[in-house]
C-alpha cells in the first residue's frame, strides 16, 4: 500500500506508539509540573524551569550521548540494571521512549505554564472560598479554563516527538521493530541512496506536520474566541 515496505510501516508503528506513548506520560508528569512552577513560591522554580526549557537549545546528540552512557551497561541505571539480573536500556524502546519523554518535556510544560499564569490566582481562590479542595478546584474550574492549552500541548508534544532523530539514533541506533522510526528510517533510505523510499516517508511526515500545525492553530484560536 501507498508504495511502503514491511520495514516503512514498521517503523510507521514505532512512531506513532513512541508518540502516543510519549505525549501521555508527558501530560501524567508535566501537569503538575506546570501547575508547581505556576503556583509554587519555591527559590528552586527558576532552576526547574531551566532544566526544563534545556532541550529547547541543547543538542539532541548531546542529550543522547548523555542518555547513552547512563541507560548503557556501562551507565549508572542501565549497570544497576544487569546486576539486577535485568537487561540495560540504550537500543530499547524502553530506552528511546526516555529519551523522548525528556526531550519533549519543553513543549508539554511550556503552553501549560503559559496557560497557569495568564489565568492566575483568582479563579482558584473563588472556588476555595466557596469550599472546593484543591483536586475539586484543578479539575472543575482549573482545567475546563485552560483545556484549549492542553490539547495544543498535547498535539505539539505528539508533532515534536514524530520528528525526532538525534536523540532517538544516539540512544536506540536504526534496530527495525523496536527502535528504528520514521526519522531514523528516512536517514537510513538517503544513506543507501534509495531515494524514492525516502521521498514517500518525507513527504508523509510534511503533510502529517502541517496538518497537526493546522489543527493546533485552529484550535488554540477557537478556545481564544470562546474565552473572549
Amino acid at each position: 500500500m501507498f508504495g511502503l515496505s514491511p520495514t516503512d510501516w514498521q517503523a510507521i508503528e514505532v512512531t506513532l506508539k513512541l508518540c502516543l506513548y510519549t505525549t501521555a506520560i508527558l501530560l501524567f508528569l508535566g501537569t503538575p509540573l506546570a501547575w508547581w512552577l505556576a503556583s509554587g513560591r519555591s527559590a528552586l522554580r527558576t532552576a526547574i524551569q531551566a532544566i526544563v526549557a534545556l532541550p529547547l537549545v541543547l543538542p539532541p546528540t548531546v542529550l543522547g550521548f548523555y542518555l547513552l552512557i547512563t541507560l548503557g551497561p556501562e551507565g549508572f541505571v542501565g549497570g544497576t540494571l544487569e546486576t539486577w539480573g535485568l537487561n540495560h536500556l540504550a537500543f530499547s524502546f524502553t530506552g528511546i521512549l526516555i529519551g523522548s519523554v525528556i526531550y519533549s518535556l519543553p513543549f508539554t510544560v511550556q503552553p501549560l505554564l503559559e496557560a497557569f499564569n495568564t489565568l492566575g490566582r483568582r479563579p482558584g481562590e473563588v472556588a476555595a472560598s466557596l469550599g472546593a479542595g484543591p483536586m475539586d478546584r484543578f479539575f472543575s474550574v482549573i482545567l475546563p479554563l485552560t483545556r484549549g492549552s492542553f490539547v495544543v500541548a498535547a498535539t505539539l508534544t505528539f508533532a515534536h516527538t514524530l520528528g525526532e532523530f538525534g536523540v532517538i539514533l544516539m540512544l536506540g541506533g536504526s534496530i527495525p521493530g523496536e527502535t528504528q522510526v520514521l526519522s531514523v528510517l528516512i536517514y537510513d533510505h538517503t544513506e543507501a541512496m534509495n531515494y524514492a523510499s525516502a521521498h514517500r516517508l518525507s513527504l508523509g511526515l510534511l503533510v502529517s506536520a502541517f496538518v497537526v500545525l493546522f489543527i493546533v492553530y485552529g484550535i488554540n484560536r477557537r478556545f481564544r474566541t470562546v474565552t473572549l
